[in-house]
């Protein structure tokens, strides 16, 4: 049989306060004196109370769950992107809220069906494309949400990213800067193009863009996952492209095989050709050499979506529109 849960009651008569302040304690809605809330915590502590999510529920008319909406799609780097979910999780817990991660590609349907159950407060959306048929449904839906990542018209929207056309951009400046004359980017799978993914048409945009701007000579390629289809791509650019002496590379599984198909080739890193990622910090770090990269910023991205939906669901008025800088950092590979 399992032991019965202790009640708000038992925490008031230990700490030797009224119900109330317990719950004033415990939800922070009215100012306690250090003392009483320190005695409060104390006795919830002892006992191993824990809040009724159901009577919370209830009480303030929320579920204390919002939905993480993650379609897991083929050419997705599922280890990044459970970075993403990792913060919004965390975050979300500050904000005593749990996470519903949905991860099937339902589209429309799926978050019609969420919002209906009213099992969540509101949604945070992943995997966005520039002509996302989800969009229309969420200026619809009286359940608030933010999106990691921008569509082609975010008028309406609750948007917050990495600013990656700016990052594709530095990239290049960086190259530039170090007196390459021909790069090529290589960039996520066919497929995550073909789908119209944001992030990684916006890569390409500003590769393309600084490229002209700068004057160099560049190409802008897809690149698969396994490391024979890497390798002949590299193949045929040190073939056609003998001037080429600078790669960015924006594609996470890729990166180590980039790095091995180089050294195959006959390429020292960062002597013969100098290499860029646009990654998180860890993946740069581990590569060998480590890789001069802009950081794909998880964890600030995450914060920022759940603080911006948690000041929705106050009623607040927030910015439809969040870019964050990116930052370059230099290490071995250039």
């Amino acid at each position: 049989m399992s032991e019965r849960a202790v009640t708000i009651s038992e925490v008031a008569r230990h700490a030797g306060v009224a119900v109330s302040t317990v719950s004033y304690v415990l939800s922070g809605k009215r100012a306690i004196s250090a003392d009483t809330r320190r005695r409060v915590l104390d006795s919830v502590r002892v006992l191993g109370y824990h809040p009724n999510a159901g009577a919370r529920a209830l009480a303030s008319k929320r579920a204390n769950v919002i939905a993480l909406v993650l379609p897991l799609r083929v050419g997705m780097h599922v280890p990044v992107l459970m970075q993403f979910a990792t913060s919004v999780v965390t975050a979300a817990r500050q904000y005593d809220h749990d996470v519903l991660l949905l991860t099937a590609d339902e589209g429309s349907d799926g978050l019609r069906r969420a919002a209906a159950s009213a099992l969540v407060d509101g949604l945070v959306l992943m995997d966005v494309e520039l002509h996302d048929s989800r969009v229309p449904l969420l200026k619809d839906l009286a359940e608030p949400s933010v999106l990691i990542g921008f569509p082609a018209d975010s008028a309406g929207l609750t948007c917050v990213d990495l600013d990656f056309a700016r990052a594709g951009a530095l990239c290049v400046e960086h190259l530039a800067e170090r007196g390459h004359t021909e790069v090529a980017l290589l960039g996520a799978p066919s497929v995550v193009y073909d789908r119209g993914t944001g992030f990684a048409r916006r890569t390409r945009e500003g590769f393309t863009a600084a490229v002209a701007d700068t004057g160099l000579k560049g190409v802008a390629l897809s690149c698969e996952e396994n490391f024979d289809q890497v390798s002949a791509v590299i193949a045929e650019l040190l073939d056609t492209r003998p001037g080429l002496s600078g790669l960015v590379v924006h594609n996470e599984a890729a990166v180590n095989h980039v790095l091995g198909a180089l050294r195959q080739h006959g390429r020292r890193v960062p002597d013969d050709v100098a290499v860029v990622a646009i990654c998180p910090d860890d993946i740069a770090e581990r590569s060998s050499p480590p890789l001069t990269s802009v950081l794909i910023p998880a964890e600030e991205v995450g914060r920022q979506a759940v603080r911006l939906l948690m000041e929705k669901l106050e009623g607040h008025i927030v910015p439809e529109d969040t870019l964050l800088q990116p930052r370059l950092t230099v290490r071995d590979s250039t």
